[in-house]
């Protein structure tokens, strides 16, 4: 029975030859217009560049040798998201999700376009909930920050555990980002109200927070980002407003509030700043996404309720890499969009 196998396999292959192979696929390519924001007549700033379910929209090639098995033998269901909440980038090519229910992190390189899932392994402590991811270039670490286990998760850039940061100093850890020329790490603390910072090594050497309304206080924060200049931006989400705070933590702004305008907040959750210094906030009631200035002015607005492009479902974490593209955790839509950011009199 093996002969006439081997035999029925080589004749396939010579009958179809390279026929089974195929290229990869242009992951995002310009789109027709219709998915910008905001909608004509006015000058479009942003636009829709596609979307990651699963290893199969990351549109890998394949080997001869791999469309013939694909084509005898049927090919496996690409393993897809669950409930993204976080997400982050290494600024070039590998994007890092944090899937909760899945209890994985999911790496995705859009160079090689592979699909990995990382977990902490055998003898380490297991994912109970991953809600955020940040980079931490300078450290050469992926670091998951996991509500249930109370806890930093860090990884080197081959997915090997190296440990825990902040156990003890954290009860119910959401956001985490890297401050940048520090090393620090900021960890929310959704149970404490409070942001913790973080040695490199996991130590608390800091914080602000505490429940109430005022500045420098929080009622469930849940993700931070910095900016270039090290700024923290902390998403106040039952207070309804962004605050900023200066590199050493000291109250300096707050951007919105409680309303159902353009510019204010019902939830607001994934916060990020481009290299230009725009803010991007999610909110996981409006389903959408707001953009401000530097100065904390409103910019624009896209996104409503739904599963088409540029609609949404509970989002939550937002990145944006060095390439202008934004990255949104499309939890509930068991998703990740992606979009582009579109220059000044650019074409998109």
């Amino acid at each position: 029975m093996g002969r006439w196998v081997l035999m029925l396999l080589l004749s396939a292959g010579v009958a179809l030859g390279p026929g089974c192979a195929k290229p990869a696929g242009v992951l995002f390519a310009p789109g027709d217009g219709a998915s910008v924001w905001p909608p004509p007549p006015d000058e479009p700033r942003i636009r829709f560049a596609g979307e990651i379910r699963s290893a199969a929209d990351l549109k890998p090639g394949r080997s001869t040798g791999e469309g013939l098995a694909s084509l005898l033998f049927g090919s496996e269901p690409a393993p897809g998201m669950v409930s993204p909440m976080g997400v982050c980038t290494d600024g070039a090519d590998r994007v890092f999700i944090a899937d909760s229910t899945a209890q994985v992190l999911h790496v995705l390189d859009l160079r090689t376009r592979e699909h990995e899932r990382w977990k902490p392994g055998e003898g380490a402590p297991e994912f109970l909930s991953p809600v955020a991811v940040a980079f931490d270039e300078a450290g050469g670490r992926v670091l998951v920050s996991d509500s249930g286990v109370g806890a930093v998760f860090a990884f080197d850039l081959r997915g090997r555990y190296l440990g825990l940061l902040g156990r003890g100093a954290v009860s119910r850890p959401c956001g985490v980002a890297v401050q940048p020329g520090t090393g620090r790490v900021a960890v929310a603390d959704v149970a404490a109200h409070e942001v913790v910072l973080l040695s490199g090594d996991g130590v608390r050497v800091g914080g602000v927070g505490g429940r109430g309304r005022e500045a420098g206080q929080f009622n469930f924060p849940t993700y931070v980002a910095f900016g270039e200049d090290g700024r923290l931006y902390v998403a106040d989400s039952l207070n309804f407003r962004v605050q900023v705070f200066s590199p050493g933590l000291e109250p300096l702004a707050q951007i919105g509030g409680k309303g159902d305008m353009p510019g204010y907040f019902a939830q607001p959750k994934g916060v990020a700043v481009s290299k230009a210094g725009q803010l991007f906030v999610t909110d996981a009631n409006f389903e959408a996404v707001q953009v401000f200035d530097g100065a904390g002015v409103l910019l624009m607005t896209f996104g409503r309720e739904g599963r088409g492009p540029g609609e949404f479902w509970l989002p939550a974490g937002v990145a944006v890499d060095a390439k202008g593209r934004v990255w949104i955790a499309d939890s509930r839509n068991r998703r990740v969009q992606v979009f582009e950011l579109i220059p000044a009199g650019g074409v998109p």
